[in-house]
């Protein structure tokens, strides 16, 4: 294990900080952490935001299992994933989705599937949801991990705006998008894995919207949706392949026009699609953005409307 996140209480994270002084650790600040040390080849830092823990560096089984578990979260978890949360290591299709948040770029599905001897060799290597991930160079490397595991089978659906904005047009919303995207990745697996049982995704609707979308051979699969559905080893593969197809499609359309696409829906995203509106015409939004955020109207009212009022999701 080479890092290991938790979070903390604010209590938790106070307690942890006089231990740390206890055990003799080197204390040095560091961006957006309440504080920050390090002994011999082991560095602890614990994030203002959550506030968590984040462990680097050699030694970390030895200081969960012997300092963290017992002195600070007071519950033992490392190396009991299986007692845990045994469902996690049974055969299963993770399916996780990346870019849905950015103004640029493609809505990417991605799906993963683990046995139980997938999953333990994803916990060694570090699998985790990608989102607690900040570096792409760490995203690609993870990547190829989980694409090189013995016994894996995965897949990607790639939807770059153009398709994007054609089929959010005929869907009329996101859910349904999301549905019709999860059901394709979840078909492309079972073709590769067909007595796969089961499949977990983060809950963003209705089960039923995957359901309804699934194809026939795919209908006798046990559809499950879950907050927090990362935190499984095969969804947080998922989410990983996902960011990486994403960040490599919007690096590639970036180059080839020579602008930096950038993500979420920033004010340097503003600028650069203004710029793009300014040399192309509005129309060159539906190339390169999806048009149905309030970002498209704010660039180009004259083309694209305001969206609507957004309504929660009901029962």
């Amino acid at each position: 294990m080479n890092s290991y996140t938790h979070p903390l209480s604010t209590d938790q994270a106070t307690k942890l900080r006089g231990l740390l002084q206890d055990l003799g650790y080197d204390f040095s600040p560091k961006p957006y952490t309440l504080f920050s040390a390090q002994k011999n080849k082991l560095s602890v830092a614990v994030y203002e935001k959550g506030p968590k823990i984040l462990l680097q560096g050699k030694g970390i089984e030895e200081f969960v299992q012997f300092e963290l578990e017992p002195k600070i979260l007071e519950q033992a978890t490392l190396g009991y994933e299986e007692v845990h949360s045994p469902e996690m290591f049974e055969p299963h299709f993770g399916i996780d989705e990346s870019g849905k948040g950015d103004f640029f770029g493609p809505l990417v599905i991605a799906g993963v599937y683990v046995d139980g001897t997938i999953a333990r060799k994803f916990l060694d290597a570090g699998i985790q949801d990608s989102k607690r991930i900040g570096s792409d160079a760490r995203i690609r490397a993870l990547a190829k991990i989980i694409r090189t595991t013995p016994g894996v089978a995965i897949d990607t659906v790639a939807i770059g705006p153009e398709r994007y904005n054609d089929l959010y047009e005929k869907f009329g919303n996101l859910n349904s998008l999301l549905g019709w995207g999860h059901a394709r990745v979840i078909e492309n697996l079972l073709a590769k894995k067909p007595e796969c049982p089961r499949a977990l995704s983060d809950k963003f609707a209705d089960a039923k919207v995957i359901e309804n979308a699934l194809l026939q051979h795919g209908q006798a699969i046990k559809l499950e949706q879950r907050t927090k559905a990362e935190s499984d080893l095969a969804v947080a593969a998922a989410s990983i392949l996902a960011r990486e197809a994403f960040i490599d499609s919007l690096e590639r359309r970036g180059k080839a026009i020579g602008a930096k696409l950038g993500r979420g829906v920033s004010a340097q995203v503003k600028e650069t699609a203004r710029k793009l509106v300014e040399a192309e015409g509005p129309d060159v939004l539906r190339k390169f953005a999806k048009v149905h955020f309030r970002t498209a109207h704010e660039i180009a009212p004259g083309s694209y409307a305001a969206p609507p009022p957004r309504r929660e999701w009901r029962r």
